[in-house]
């Protein structure tokens, strides 16, 4: 994942709306959304390392990775930070808890911020500072920095997502399209990760388009008290690809 905004509502019937763009290699093998028939979990897979970048439980849980960009170069031996987002889905563990168990060895993974929803509490975890971040309800978004970084492409959808809610109840058709504005953000406003500044600016887009490396997978994600919906399209080099809609009644 690259790109997460949501809305927090603990005390509404929806408690969690959540948009998110996977940014990936096209060559990177990887299961379009489906339940899985290993684990009682809805979610895309990545085929190279068998975990996810978001996924949903049948009793409610959620969990929402990014990668952290910068100039180190990565660990080739790290274990894989996909495997964080299904061992959280497959746990019972409250949100706090399993976020603090997680601190205490987080270096041992290249850098990721983790984004948790345990029916209750929705929480963050950013890696290299092993720091659990409380979010507040209201809309709130992550990208490949700290949470709520200001980056363009961050600031331009929360925005986004606020005035479609300003506007009343939302649909995903309404929603989806917000995840594939192309623009990038003028020089001046670019963050410096330690890129080259033309490889920046294409990545300040909301929806990537590279050669070799794009956004894979678009998703709107909402949590209701008794149920959720999942809806995924996905995109290779060509373009669109599948899309899918599922909905879950917690267990």
């Amino acid at each position: 994942m690259c790109l997460i905004v949501w809305h927090w509502q603990p005390e509404n019937p929806t408690p969690l709306l959540l948009i998110a763009n996977r940014d990936e290699y096209y060559a990177r093998p990887t299961q379009p959304l489906h339940c899985w028939s290993d684990a009682d979990i809805l979610a895309g897979r990545d085929l190279q390392a068998g975990g996810t970048w978001l996924g949903v439980s049948r009793s409610g849980r959620l969990a929402a990775l990014t990668n952290h960009r910068s100039p180190v170069v990565q660990r080739a031996d790290a274990p894989s930070r996909g495997e964080l987002v299904s061992q959280f889905l497959q746990c019972n563990a409250p949100a706090d808890e399993f976020l603090s168990d997680l601190a205490a060895h987080a270096a041992d993974y290249n850098p990721f911020n983790l984004l948790v929803f345990d029916g209750q509490k929705l929480l963050g975890l950013e890696s290299r500072h092993a720091r659990i971040v409380n979010l507040r309800p209201g809309v709130g978004a992550v990208s490949n920095a700290d949470f709520h970084s200001p980056w363009p492409k961050l600031l331009a959808l929360q925005d986004k997502l606020q005035a479609q809610l300003d506007r009343g109840p939302t649909t995903d058709a309404e929603l989806l399209p917000l995840l594939q504005d192309t623009q990038c953000a003028p020089d001046h406003l670019l963050p410096d990760t330690g890129i080259a500044l033309a490889l920046e600016r294409q990545l300040s887009a909301t929806f990537v388009t590279l050669p070799d490396y794009g956004t894979r997978a678009s998703s709107v994600v909402r949590l209701h008290t008794t149920h959720g919906s999942f809806l995924e399209q996905t995109f290779s080099a060509e373009g669109a690809g599948q899309r899918a809609v599922f909905t879950w009644n917690w267990a």
